[in-house]
């Protein structure tokens, strides 16, 4: 089967492309420079263009039966606000556009699960937990858009599956999209020593092959319209490292740091970006999405797409398994 993919380059869809082309399918990628790929990737056929490029989109769909858009502005902070919206958004828009023209048969958009909203206190989150949430990041608020087109373009005859990964690792290409597994890197070398705030935080922490498999069991079996959590284990700061310190045999002294003191350290950070341009660690919006509970619940998916979960500890031996095959611990 002939599949097209938009950020088919990045942490998750290059995992995708992967398992897409184990299973005999063929992938197609959209990239603005097919020839930073490296010659031995076989089996991939590349189309020159971005999101914004409709007729690059309308050649790479022709004869795919599925599309997987994964393409998406995921930064902290831009110089450009308007650039989250517009690839968010608009960027999606010409995407389900093509998807249409072309009669694909089923489209899945990840998004995330940060448009689910946090937890209120300790309760478990799902898909129609918070009919109305409210978002800390304008990744969150675009997100939030692109999946209300998923809704609408769906009522067109488009079948659009909306799905949610929470925060992923595993091995793959190190990249933002990748920190977590950046973090088991630094804690296996003694090189990460910070406890956010008090450690108690929850967050939902996933597999990335669990990701994988839930974005085609998605394509298979989910509902048009329709949106999926795919997550794993809900941990705090405190058992995150200690799951960790587990694995590694390792444990290391981690030192909290109160949230007050982080505001001001990203404060400072960001008056130095406005002096210097140069894009801050992280910012305000981000850390205050940091200090919620995100406790979210997978059974939706598991439920209606037989989706699994990978258990924490499980991922992180797979994943120190493949970091130390990294030379100098890069990719």
């Amino acid at each position: 089967m002939k599949i097209f993919l938009t950020g088919g380059t990045g942490f998750i869809g290059s995992r995708l492309t992967e398992r897409l082309l184990a299973e005999g399918h063929e992938p197609v990628l959209l990239l603005r420079n097919p020839a930073r790929v490296s010659p031995g990737a076989t089996g991939i056929t590349y189309v020159k263009g971005d999101i914004f490029s409709t007729s690059a989109l309308d050649e790479g769909m022709k004869g795919c039966e599925w599309v997987f858009h994964l393409a998406a502005f995921t930064k902290p902070w831009s110089k450009d606000p308007s650039e989250a919206y517009r690839t968010n958004v608009t960027g999606t828009i010409n995407v389900l556009e093509a998807a249409l023209a072309n009669g694909v048969k089923r489209v899945v958009m990840t998004s995330t699960g940060g448009t689910i909203g946090c937890s209120n206190g300790n309760c478990v989150t799902c898909e129609t937990t918070n009919p109305s949430p409210e978002f800390n990041t304008l990744y969150e608020k675009t997100k939030a858009e692109a999946e209300k087109l998923a809704v609408e373009y769906s009522e067109k005859g488009l079948p659009v599956v909306v799905v949610n990964p929470t925060r992923v690792f595993g091995p793959g290409r190190l990249s933002k999209s990748n920190s977590m597994t950046k973090i088991i890197s630094l804690y296996r070398k003694g090189l990460w020593r910070i406890m956010p705030g008090d450690g108690n935080s929850v967050g939902n922490y996933v597999y990335i092959d669990d990701v994988v498999n839930g974005h085609i069991l998605a394509a298979v079996k989910g509902r048009p319209g329709d949106r999926y959590i795919l997550g794993g284990e809900n941990l705090s700061f405190r058992e995150l490292f200690s799951s960790i310190g587990a694995v590694t045999g390792k444990k290391r002294l981690i030192l909290p740091l109160p949230f007050p003191v982080m505001r001001s350290v990203v404060a400072v950070n960001t008056f130095l970006t406005g002096l210097t341009g140069m894009p801050p660690l992280i910012t305000r919006d981000w850390l205050d999405k940091y200090m919620n509970n995100w406790i979210m619940s997978s059974d939706k998916a598991v439920t209606e797409l037989g989706y699994t979960v990978t258990p924490f500890k499980e991922g992180v031996v797979d994943t120190i398994k493949w970091l130390n095959t990294l030379k100098d611990g890069k990719r």
